[in-house]
């Protein structure tokens, strides 16, 4: 069975002054003012045309513009802010979409739009945002594919060099999402340790400057990856790790390190069957670190990067590791297992050791979708930041803020509240060095338990449960995997310029 080709195939967005003869041409307006931007489309679109069709320029609304007019559609951008454009960029794409698959003519794949002679470069990396990401879709299907839109054109009144270098960073971050989503939506019947392994090698394996290595299980065996080896156990399909790197050597590293359970029963610790289906997405944070690297060695910052990826797919079988099982992880610490379906700690425990032995890291980031009390404490569009300190937080909240992805900081010291002394007794084992899935508030239980492998390092850890992945369709999002948290680390690693101070 195939899938569709890896990565998606994205609209083409380019800036110039001249618009294109007979592509179809689309204008902005705003909330309470509905007139369009540039003004001088105003003719066009009178005022009883407006009132017809009760157009009020909120945010994602898109009308069709009135026959006899050069404008085919009229999108709205509320109050014009700078997030504001990537919805109406997403909603524009859905509706040019939807009208090229109910037969709309090849020639008319190609859309243009208007923008007014203030807009910013923000405002662009926003809708070009929008606009690449909204209609993106990940179907397998022995249909033949409907046709999209191929390539937009955002006409400006002068040449700007500012909002041409906007939209080209733009997309490669949106190349990034959307290979991210990519691997993660990828059916785990296809998709097992290998293949991610071997995806990982022809994407970001191939942007320039990267190394790319894959050790397989013997490898893991000899260098005493206990804890990807005992996840990975229980299925026919043995577990992989990838390391993507990236960068000069002197430069700041970071270090990003990301879960890549191919799969998840939850081993003998089954999960319920309802919702099992979606665990081919808990892979996410794997995914995130591999277009991240990608995306870095394309935009190509002064800054050293490395990217983790331990894969492995946790199934039921007679060799699945057990509740009560002793693991050795790659620094010799050992863990007391108390439920297998905690199984991405485990593979990321070996990881972050491996990451403090061999690498000498500045920062060290891992990335996961990890428990499932994360998503009951800040829903499904945020993701948890657990950091050392509060400059690691403070980069990353920036590098969110940046990227359009929205954290919030949860409580693991005395930075953000101590918690440790509450709850950092609970993560030792009476019969190991530590207890695997202990008992208390369980998305800081899981940081606890994975700060023991970071020697101190400055680190962060982030839960991607809750926003992964999406239920429905909004903004920029499509139903399915979200690409989340691959934009936060291309930005914080963009923007590590100097090196931190080790805590």
């Amino acid at each position: 069975m195939s899938v569709p080709a890896i990565p998606t195939a994205l609209p083409e967005v380019e800036v110039g002054t001249a618009p294109r003869r007979a592509a179809p041409l689309a204008v902005l307006c705003h909330t309470g003012d509905p007139l369009p931007t540039p003004t001088a489309r105003a003719t066009e679109l009178s005022s009883d045309w407006m009132g017809a069709v009760a157009l009020t320029g909120k945010v994602g609304e898109v009308q069709p513009g009135p026959a006899g007019s050069a404008v085919r559609w009229v999108a709205g951008i509320g109050d014009g802010e700078p997030g504001q454009w990537r919805a109406a960029g997403a909603a524009l794409i859905r509706a040019h979409n939807g009208r090229l698959a109910d037969g709309g003519p090849s020639a008319d794949r190609n859309l243009q739009l208007e923008l007014p002679a203030d807009a910013t470069g923000d405002q662009v990396t926003e809708l070009v945002w929008g606009l690449r990401l909204g209609g993106y879709t990940f179907v397998v299907s022995g249909e033949p594919d409907q046709q999209r839109s191929r390539t937009v054109r955002l006409v400006t009144a002068d040449d700007s060099a500012e909002l041409s270098a906007a939209a080209a960073r733009a997309a490669v971050l949106t190349r990034a999402t959307a290979l991210a989503r990519d691997l993660a939506n990828t059916p785990s019947n296809i998709k097992d340790p290998a293949w991610l392994a071997r995806m990982a090698t022809r994407t970001a394996g191939r942007a320039p400057g990267v190394d790319a290595v894959v050790r397989d299980h013997h490898w893991l065996a000899e260098q005493g990856f206990g804890g990807v080896l005992a996840v990975g156990g229980g299925s026919a399909r043995p577990p992989r790790f990838i390391q993507l790197s990236w960068g000069r050597r002197g430069a700041p590293h970071v270090v990003l390190v990301g879960k890549g359970i191919t799969f998840d029963t939850g081993g003998i610790s089954v999960k319920p069957a309802e919702g099992m289906h979606l665990m081919r997405t808990d892979m996410s944070g794997g995914a995130a670190v591999i277009a991240a690297v990608e995306a870095i060695a394309r935009l190509g910052p002064d800054v050293r990067v490395t990217g983790l990826v331990p894969c492995a797919e946790n199934h039921m079988s007679g060799s699945a590791y057990r509740p009560g099982d002793i693991v050795r992880h790659y620094d010799g610490r050992t863990t007391e297992v108390t439920n297998t379906d905690a199984e991405g700690r485990m593979v990321l425990a070996d990881a972050l050791a491996y990451a403090v032995a061999n690498l000498s890291p500045d920062l060290i980031v891992d990335v996961a979708t990890l428990t499932g009390a994360m998503k009951i404490s800040l829903g499904l569009r945020t993701g948890g930041l657990f950091a050392s300190s509060d400059d690691v937080a403070d980069r990353l909240l920036a590098a969110g803020e940046r990227a359009g992805e929205r954290w919030w900081r949860m409580p693991l010291t005395s930075d953000a509240g101590s918690v440790d002394g509450e709850f950092l007794d609970a993560v030792s084992s009476d019969i190991a060095d530590v207890r695997q899935h202990p008992p208390g508030p369980g998305a800081i239980a899981a940081a606890l338990f994975l700060r023991e492998f970071t020697a101190g390092l400055p680190w962060a850890h982030l839960d991607i449960a809750g926003p992964a992945r999406a239920e429905r369709t909004y903004d920029e999002v499509t139903a399915g995997a979200t690409g989340f948290a691959a934009r936060t680390l291309i930005e914080l690693v963009s923007a590590y310029e100097t090196k931190s101070r080790r805590s």
